[in-house]
């Protein structure tokens, strides 16, 4: 289990909650507004001091309230009877602050580190239909948690990348300059392109069998775009699109542009298959994931599920949660009756009711 406790003030609607009795497969239901999601949301802070919900931070913290803060007891990764202390405080101002083990920490990339975690809801289908920048993030979660040298590398390409814009936005350009940056440049691009396609080809087998427990659905491909031709070089892209990239002032190749195809027999998925169908690919995609991190790094990533029961239907959701089960992972599930949910987990000991009403959390016996 990866979370003991979770104590949350102010974040929208839940003044305070304290909850301390935390179990491997937790769910929260209420009626519509109750608060149920934004516990899911408060997990979600302590992982990426942002919520999946909005961008926007004003929303997330209480009307009468001018900051929002988040702790957890945290399972301390490769020692689970180990928990050291997590906070994530966000105020109005747009300030943060962040404490792991009672110290600081400046990046939110140790909260992802200390807090590997998925989510499934209705904004999974942006896997599908949403832009390529929602897939890389996708593929990149798992990239950052197994590749131990993907994050400085990751680093170092977007300080290039906003160096060689800034040089392609001038009037006059340094020509040494920039080519000392694109250097450098393209020697990050290949490091990113290398971990990203070397995590998929570790991946693919995965999903496949994740989506073969899920649905009897066959003809899925995954496929990689780089950001530049299959046939060429990065730097003979670059030198190719020189003009093009000094006229509109921005690089127009590299791992930015890349994008995780998903198809169905040759043919994008989400232009042909049903929601019904998308809905399994992409929680057999989020699912994937957490069974390669733990088959590569012996870790486990924590499950948001929100409202499960209107995602899928009975059949589906025995089939998903019979996945996480096997996964042995910590799973947060929100729904409207928790009833819907009667029979889908095979070791009913490890499941835990709470109800959410107007922003309080009561744990049911």
């Amino acid at each position: 289990m990866l979370i003991r406790r979770l104590e949350i003030t102010d974040v929208r609607n839940v003044k305070h909650a304290n909850i301390v009795d935390l179990s491997p497969i937790s769910i929260f239901y209420g009626v519509n507004g109750s608060g149920k999601t934004t516990l899911l949301e408060s997990i979600h802070i302590l992982s990426s001091a942002k919520s999946f919900r909005s961008h926007k931070l004003k929303p997330l913290i209480n009307n009468e309230a001018e900051r929002c803060v988040v702790f957890a007891e945290v399972a301390v990764q490769g020692d689970e009877d180990l928990f050291h202390p997590i906070g994530v405080q966000r105020s109005r101002s747009g300030e943060g602050l962040i404490k792991i083990n009672g110290e600081n920490v400046r990046s939110a990339a140790q909260l992802a580190e200390a807090l590997p975690l998925q989510v499934i809801n209705s904004d999974t289908f942006l896997l599908l239909g949403g832009g390529p920048v929602v897939r890389r993030q996708f593929l990149d979660w798992g990239v950052f948690h197994v590749e131990h040298g993907f994050h400085e590398a990751w680093k170092g390409f977007q300080r290039c990348l906003k160096q060689r814009n800034s040089l392609l936005r001038h009037d006059r350009i340094d020509g040494p300059t920039l080519q000392v940056w694109t250097r450098e440049y393209v020697k990050l691009s290949e490091q990113l392109d290398h971990y990203r396609a070397q995590y998929l080809r570790q991946f693919s087998p995965v999903f496949e069998r994740c989506l073969a427990q899920l649905s009897n659905l066959s003809g899925i491909e995954l496929r990689y775009q780089r950001g530049w031709a299959k046939d060429q070089t990065l730097e003979a892209a670059l030198a190719a699109q020189s003009e093009s990239e000094q006229q509109q002032g921005y690089t127009l190749s590299g791992p930015h542009r890349a994008d995780l195809r998903i198809l169905y027999q040759g043919q994008l998925a989400a232009d042909i298959l049903s929601r019904g169908q998308q809905k399994l690919i992409v929680c057999a995609l989020r699912v994937a994931q957490g069974y390669l991190l733990s088959e590569l790094n012996q870790r486990k990533c924590a499950y948001l599920v929100d409202d499960l029961p209107s995602e899928l239907d009975e059949d589906h959701r025995k089939a998903l949660c019979r996945l996480l089960d096997e996964l042995d992972c910590q799973v947060f599930i929100s729904c409207v009756d928790h009833q819907d949910l009667n029979g889908c987990w095979q070791q009913t000991d490890k499941v835990k009711l709470f109800h959410v009403e107007h922003g309080v959390v009561t744990a049911q016996t």
